[in-house]
């Protein structure tokens, strides 16, 4: 069982032991009610102590039993809880360092509470589309007010435990322990021994001056702030009940509507979405204890805008980082930007002036590949041209100490090849950073044939001391992100040419809740990027079918905001995508001139056409094993390319619409005369699945 029993003189301890966070798996509530019945049945035990080994309390659900029978085992979590209530010994729960989720329910349904400072509270159940389902709703308000206790549950973010302590008329904490906060815990139990009758959250009244008119102006605010997920406003359904009537029809009405919340498809896509991030890290060859290099400085060839983001991200983290460039212009502008953007992060108050000045301290700059012979990484962010990239990593190659981790910033370009420029390709990775680097949370690791498995671990825990969602690709051209996004433009492409405008593709895509449709995502990344890779892949393969658009608004000079113009204009200093009328009349005479006749096309096609696209091309990648599972293609899209959330990625809604639906959907386009057809070929994977009513998950 994951909780052990001991005894220091008459009072009992019960410690969970299920790490990392002491998750309340099966076992550990079996630990726990164990525990509970050994103490009772004890004459020598007067009191219980209730606390986590480790770095945690409780971080609630065990989420290796999400959706497993052992989930809803006997002992339930509430059922715990009521053993914990019924206790006829005083039970106090001692609690450090994080208590979230069921662990704060557990702690609420014990007699008494005493935290260690520093311990982060938090009901963060909204967060995957659900509400607290173990009393959360009902007992935190009792013990922290209407409105604190509210603000928590509909936020889910995690508060100081000395923050709670100071608001008035808190009853959560009856101690702030002052060193060991075991023994802190069992010296307050000594002292309630006699204390009669035992003190039950359940028995305390929720007040509020003017409950009814703070819940609506409240509904009114969450209800604008969580458009797509109904689990906030489903929240504040359930503390509502905590105000009137009792206890027990509050719990009722927090079972209801906690299992009402399991059953949509916002809440499955964001419990999708929250193990698809930790499946990440998880490498079938490589163990969780493969040895990693040390990176203690790291340089960055390029202070443009994606080599000056890059560094930010290491400087953030405390890690000292030498610059490269070929001017000491270049040097100097890319400085200038890094510094700028920390002091727009100060102005807004989200960066002391201290904390600019140390990240700063540890930018070095240099026009000379000499001074990078002590970096134990490299990252290379020049030119998206395989010329270029030979020079740099020939050079590298020759200047870098053994060891030293070879990076490319690549966005499509072959690692493979690129590793082959060294005498050291099992030290050359990809590391392709999203634009902005320091802001956007995705990362994909490309993997190259002769990476070695210490280098990708080194990588992989880089990435996480950075705050990046790191992703595994295998080397293909344009990796996970870029090669699917290729197909979804292909497909924006024939949407206009049989009679959609840009504006309706992407206001069709924005409904949908893409962050940005294609086209503005287009004017936003610069459109001469991908004339670049179209007219690579001419020559690559000629027989490739594009909409000639494209080519043709770059042939205008039209490459997006930086210039002022693509697929919409703009006005200076604004970034408002204004409908083109050089647009519009582009593309009717390449129509006119193609001998299209225009059709009018529907949202909902717009929408199935694009979204298909990007699941066929991702089920052709996880058969090819560029990608390990689906659900890190639906990692890359939710974190780099703005795939809205509460639909779970591209492959997780394919899953939710049913594959055998996107297989009929893809028929029906490829039926479609101004279509490709051999664009909609069912990927192998795709088909077989369909086929035997299965899902990528």
């Amino acid at each position: 069982m994951s909780a052990t029993y001991e005894t220091r003189g008459n009072v009992a301890v019960i410690t969970l032991t299920n790490p990392p966070v002491n998750g309340l798996g099966y076992s550990t509530r079996l630990g726990i009610v164990n525990g509970l019945e050994q103490a009772e049945a004890d004459p020598a035990v007067k009191a219980i102590v209730l606390t986590g080994a480790g770095k945690a309390f409780s971080g609630g659900a065990d989420i290796n039993e999400f959706g497993t029978p052992k989930a809803l085992a006997e002992p339930n979590l509430l059922s715990v809880i009521l053993a914990l209530e019924a206790s006829t010994k005083p039970v106090v729960a001692a609690i450090h360092s994080v208590v979230m989720g069921g662990g704060l329910e557990l702690a609420l349904g014990c007699h008494y509470r005493v935290v260690a400072p520093g311990t982060l509270v938090a009901l963060p159940e909204v967060k995957i589309g659900l509400l607290p389902g173990a009393g959360g709703t009902q007992r935190l308000p009792r013990v922290l007010g209407l409105e604190t206790a509210l603000n928590m549950i509909v936020s889910g973010e995690a508060v100081k435990s000395e923050l709670l302590m100071q608001a008035p008329g808190q009853k959560l904490f009856d101690k702030l322990a002052d060193g060991d906060v075991v023994a802190a815990a069992v010296a307050f139990a000594t002292e309630k021994i006699d204390a009669r009758p035992l003190p039950k959250v359940r028995d305390l009244k929720v007040t509020h001056p003017n409950a009814d008119a703070y819940l609506q102006f409240a509904r009114n605010m969450v209800g604008g702030m969580s458009k797509n997920f109904p689990a906030p406003l489903k929240c504040l359904d359930a503390v509502a009940a905590s105000v009137k009537g009792s206890f027990d029809n509050g719990m009722k009405a927090e079972r209801e509507l906690f299992t009402a919340l399991m059953f949509t498809p916002e809440s499955k896509a964001l419990r999708h979405a929250f193990m698809a991030e930790r499946a990440t890290t998880k490498i079938p060859d490589v163990p969780a204890d493969t040895p990693v290099r040390d990176v203690k400085k790291l340089a960055v060839i390029g202070a443009g805008t994606m080599g000056g983001g890059i560094a930010m991200n290491f400087l953030n983290a405390g890690i000292p980082v030498v610059m490269l460039e070929m001017k000491q212009e270049a040097l100097d502008k890319g400085v200038g930007v890094i510094r700028k953007n920390y002091e727009a992060q100060v102005k807004k108050g989200k960066l002391k002036q201290d904390k600019l000045d140390a990240r700063m301290a540890l930018l070095t700059t240099t026009l000379n590949y000499g001074d990078l012979k002590d970096a134990d990484m490299v990252i290379e962010a020049v030119f998206e041209d395989m010329g270029v990239k030979e020079t740099v990593f020939k050079t590298l190659d020759e200047v870098m100490k053994p060891g030293a981790i070879l990076a490319s910033n690549t966005s499509t370009l072959d690692v493979d090849k690129i590793a082959a420029f060294t005498k050291r390709p099992q030290d050359v990775i990809g590391t392709h950073f999203f634009s902005p680097a320091n802001v956007m949370k995705l990362l994909e690791v490309i993997r190259g044939e002769k990476t070695a498995k210490d280098v990708l671990a080194t990588v992989m825990q880089l990435g996480k001391k950075i705050k990046k969602t790191t992703v595994v690709s295998g080397v293909c051209d344009g990796f996970i992100g870029n090669r699917m996004i290729e197909q979804y433009s292909r497909q924006a492409g024939y949407l206009l040419d049989e009679g959609a405008t840009p504006a309706q593709v992407d206001k069709a895509m924005e409904k949908f809740g893409m962050a940005m449709g294609p086209f503005r995502m287009g004017d936003l990344a610069g459109n001469d990027i991908g004339w670049y890779i179209r007219k690579r892949r001419a020559t690559e393969q000629p027989d490739l079918r594009y909409s000639k658009t494209a080519d043709l608004l770059c042939e205008l000079g039209r490459f997006g905001q930086k210039t002022g113009a693509g697929w919409y204009d703009y006005v200076p200093g604004k970034r408002d995508a204004i409908p083109s009328k050089i647009v519009t009349d582009m593309i009717e005479k390449y129509r006119a001139d193609q001998g299209i006749t225009p059709r009018k096309i529907s949202d909902d096609e717009i929408v199935h056409r694009l979204v298909f696209a990007l699941v066929n091309e991702g089920a052709k990648i996880v058969e090819e094993g560029i990608a390990s599972r689906a659900s890190d293609i639906d990692m890359v899209y939710l974190t780099g390319y703005g795939f809205p959330l509460h639909r779970g990625g591209p492959m997780n809604y394919a899953d939710q619409v049913g594959l055998f639906n996107v297989v009929s959907a893809m028929k029906r386009f490829a039926a479609n005369p101004a279509d490709d057809a051999t664009f909609w070929k069912p990927a192998p994977l795709l088909a077989k699945l369909a086929a035997e009513g299965k899902s990528f998950s």
